[in-house]
C-alpha cells in the first residue's frame, strides 16, 4: 500500500525546497562590499569686504572661469575720489620734503653770494684804513679818536662779512634735521593713506582666485550688497569629493590614501582616494554600545578625485562606493 501526501503539503515542500536552493546558491557567492554616498562640493564664496551697489556681474551661473577672470564690480566712485585725494596729498608732502632737502632757490643763493662778496670788500677796505691809521697813530700824527673810529669800523665790517658767509652756508644746507624728519614722517603717512585708498578701490572688483565652475550667483546687477556678503559661489574641480558612510566593521579596515571605486549612474566607475575618515559615528542610537547596537553605527568617509575627473561631477548626486579590491 502506497502512502500519499496531501496535494497542498506536497506543493509547499516543493516551494520550500526551491527556496532553499536559491538561498544556498546565493550564499555560494561572496558578498560585495558596497557603501552608499553622494557627491559633495566645498564652495568658494567670493565677496567684497566693502559694501556697495552691484554695478557689473561679469559671469553667469553654470559658466566656467579661469583664474583671474573678472567676477563682479561694485560701485566705487567714492573710493576713486579718495584715491585721487590721497595721490595729491602724497605729491604735496613729497614736494615739501624735496624743497627742504634742496635748501634755498638758486636766485636766493646768488643774492647771498653777492652780499658775501660785498661784505668781504667792505671788510678789506676797513682793514686797509685801520692799518694805515695804526701806523700814523704810532707817530702821533692821528688822534686817538680817529684811530678808535677806524678800528671799530674794521671790526664791524669783519663781523658783517662773517655773518653773510654763515647765512650763505645755511642757505646751502637746506632745512633743519628736525624739519626734514617731520616731512619724511608726513610722506610715510601719505604713502600709507594712498595704499589704503588703492586697496579700497581694488576690493570693489573681485576676480576668480582659481579656475572653477560658477555654481551660483547670489545677486543681480543694481542690487545693494552688504560688506562681506558673497556675490558668486565657485566650485573648483579639486573641491568636489564623494562622501559615503561605512559600517563599523568596514571602517576599521580603511585608512587615508586607500583607493576606492565610485559607481555613478550613467557613467563608467571612477577612481577616488580616501582623504578623510570621521572620528565621530553618525546616526548613533542613544543607548550604550552593546554588541547589537554597535552594528548600527556608521562613520563618514570622504574621498577625492583628480581635477580632470571631478570637472563634470555634480554635488548631491547619489553614488555607490566599493573598495578597489572588491569583486
Amino acid at each position: 500500500m502506497k502512502n500519499y501526501l496531501p496535494v497542498n503539503l506536497s506543493h509547499g515542500l516543493r516551494i520550500l525546497g526551491a527556496t532553499m536552493v536559491i538561498v544556498l546558491a546565493g550564499c555560494s557567492h561572496p558578498h560585495e562590499t558596497r557603501w552608499q554616498g553622494y557627491f559633495e562640493g566645498e564652495f568658494v564664496y567670493v565677496a567684497s569686504p566693502l559694501a556697495g551697489q552691484l554695478q557689473v556681474l561679469a559671469v553667469q551661473k553654470g559658466a566656467r572661469v579661469e583664474a583671474g577672470a573678472l567676477l563682479f564690480t561694485l560701485e566705487h566712485s567714492a573710493e576713486l575720489a579718495a584715491q585721487r585725494q590721497a595721490t595729491d596729498q602724497l605729491r604735496a608732502v613729497q614736494a615739501r620734503l624735496g624743497d627742504l632737502k634742496k635748501g634755498s632757490r638758486p636766485s636766493e643763493i646768488a643774492a647771498l653770494e653777492a652780499r658775501v662778496d660785498q661784505a668781504r670788500a667792505s671788510a678789506e677796505l676797513a682793514k686797509l684804513d685801520f692799518v694805515r691809521l695804526d701806523a700814523l697813530h704810532q707817530t702821533k700824527v692821528v688822534s686817538d679818536s680817529d684811530f678808535d673810529r677806524a678800528r671799530l669800523a674794521y671790526e664791524q665790517a669783519a663781523r658783517v662779512r662773517d655773518e653773510s658767509a654763515a647765512q650763505l652756508d645755511t642757505a646751502r644746507l637746506g632745512g633743519r634735521t628736525d624739519a626734514i624728519a617731520a616731512a619724511e614722517a608726513d610722506v610715510q603717512a601719505a604713502v600709507a593713506a594712498k595704499a589704503r585708498a588703492d586697496w579700497n578701490v581694488d576690493q570693489k572688483t573681485q576676480v576668480a582666485p582659481r579656475s572653477a565652475l560658477v555654481y551660483d550667483t547670489l545677486y543681480r546687477s543694481g542690487e545693494f550688497v552688504a560688506a562681506g556678503n558673497p556675490v558668486v559661489a565657485l566650485l573648483p574641480p579639486e573641491n568636489l569629493k564623494v562622501r559615503f558612510f561605512v559600517g563599523e566593521s568596514d571602517f576599521a579596515k580603511l585608512k587615508a590614501g586607500d583607493s576606492v571605486r565610485v559607481n555613478v549612474t550613467g557613467r563608467p566607475p571612477l577612481s577616488g582616494r580616501i582623504s578623510y575618515l570621521s572620528p565621530q559615528p553618525e546616526y548613533t542610537p542613544p543607548v550604550l554600545y552593546n554588541r547589537e547596537n554597535r552594528a548600527k553605527l556608521v562613520f563618514m568617509v570622504e574621498a577625492v578625485f583628480d581635477a580632470a575627473t571631478a570637472r563634470d561631477l555634480h554635488p548631491g548626486q547619489p553614488v555607490d562606493v566599493t573598495p578597489v579590491d572588491a569583486p
